[in-house]
């Protein structure tokens, strides 16, 4: 097989078309659609179906994009190391974080891995969503309770759970009396919230008087009196300790998993290991308060 060809249909498929390819790049396009309808009649499949306006990768063109993308990925880093000498981490690094762990850990996590590897060009994004990693370019991401992938595989590097918190002055809950509630966003939709305190289960009706894209604006309104709320101990456990807040109980069965994701390789990167690497060694233990320690340093 033409490795040329295969990496030339691997540029057309990565950036959506023949043009947008040899803008980006700077190879001719003639030569990009030259190449890719050689490796169509070589492979005797149609990879892209194209349309008036619109180019999409075929079935079997998406089967073959996402092997071959990988393959020839792993290939270009092994022929980089070899040149630098050594396994070096060196290049671009694209990582996608969840948004609560990017607002309280990511900026110091992140600044202390580039002074540790100046070669590496670290690029990180924010969003709760399950982002495509291979059609959006990532090289890791993180993720809470992720599902499972086969396409992915990885590690959980921190754990954390839920707790109702509520401010010091707020009564616990009474029998048939709805509690006010800050919740987060306006999908959760419940109407009474249960916990497991020092003396059994318990539950409680709830009137979410305020809804909150954030938890730590959520966690803010708690402090200033405004309700009762769900968040992970690693954000409020300072607040409990200094009785800032009050611990009412803890959400059964809200254990959370931060796993740290990437394709599934035989070659895995030098710059991935080295992240997945500064992950372990700024959480060893992978429990909350390291997190609440590391939040509050």
């Amino acid at each position: 097989m033409d490795l040329l060809a295969l990496s030339d249909f691997v540029l057309v498929a990565r950036y959506g078309g023949f043009g947008k390819a040899a803008r980006s790049t700077g190879r001719p396009k003639a030569t990009l659609s030259r190449r890719v309808a050689d490796l169509e009649a070589g492979l005797g499949l149609r990879l892209f179906e194209r349309g008036a306006r619109v180019l999409k990768l075929s079935q079997e063109g998406r089967a073959l994009y996402e092997r071959a993308g990988a393959l020839l990925t792993d290939l270009d880093e092994t022929m980089t190391a070899i040149a630098a000498g050594g396994d070096r981490p060196r290049g671009r690094l694209k990582i996608s974080a969840p948004l609560l762990f990017s607002q309280t850990a990511m900026g110091r996590l992140a600044a202390t891995f580039t002074l540790k590897y100046p070669e590496v060009r670290l690029e990180v994004t924010t969003e709760d969503r399950a982002v495509d990693m291979v059609e959006e370019g990532y090289d890791l991401v993180i993720r809470i309770n992720p599902a499972p992938d086969d396409n992915l595989v990885g590690r959980v590097f921190l754990r954390d759970r839920l707790v109702v918190v509520a401010p010091t002055e707020m009564p616990c809950p009474i029998d048939g009396n709805a509690i006010p509630a800050v919740v987060r966003g306006m999908s959760d939709t419940m109407n009474k919230w249960s916990m497991v305190t020092s003396k059994g289960p318990s539950s409680f009706s709830i009137d979410p008087v305020l809804s909150l894209a954030s938890l730590l604006n959520v966690r803010d309104a708690v402090r200033m009196g405004v309700g009762v709320a769900r968040l992970p101990i690693s954000l409020v456990s300072t607040d409990i300790a200094s009785g800032r807040l009050a611990l009412w109980g803890e959400v059964e069965g809200s254990e959370i998993g931060l796993w740290a994701l990437y394709p599934s390789r035989r070659l895995l990167s030098a710059r991935v290991s080295a992240f997945l690497d500064h992950l372990k060694a700024t959480f060893p233990m992978g429990i909350p308060d390291e997190l609440a320690a590391y939040v509050e340093t």
